[in-house]
């Protein structure tokens, strides 16, 4: 059995983890919006310079927090890569 000082550890992860996928629900809403728009006024799904402008922000938020800036931009792009498969399918007439 674990100690009390690592279950204190635990929950915090827990509560941290909880709320990473509450913001990444929010923030598929949202761009799930956007892409709905995109695909009925005809815009492309992916916005590359709007890609690597997020991505250079990120990487220097990253530096700020002293987190990895490469792993933050692989989360990213993992995020983005995602996203523009849903607009895609929105466009294509899918349910992504």
């Amino acid at each position: 059995m674990a100690d009390a000082t690592l279950q204190r550890f635990r929950q915090s992860i827990d509560n941290i983890d909880a709320a990473l996928v509450f913001l990444l629900a929010e923030r598929f809403k949202v761009t799930q919006a956007v892409g709905e728009y995109k695909a009925e006024n005809g815009l492309p799904p992916a916005d590359p310079g709007r890609e690597e402008a997020q991505i250079a922000r990120l990487r220097s938020l990253a530096r700020d927090a002293d987190l990895d800036p490469e792993f933050s931009e692989k989360f990213l792009r993992f995020i983005i890569d995602e996203v523009i498969r849903h607009h895609r399918s929105l466009q294509d007439g899918d349910a992504a």
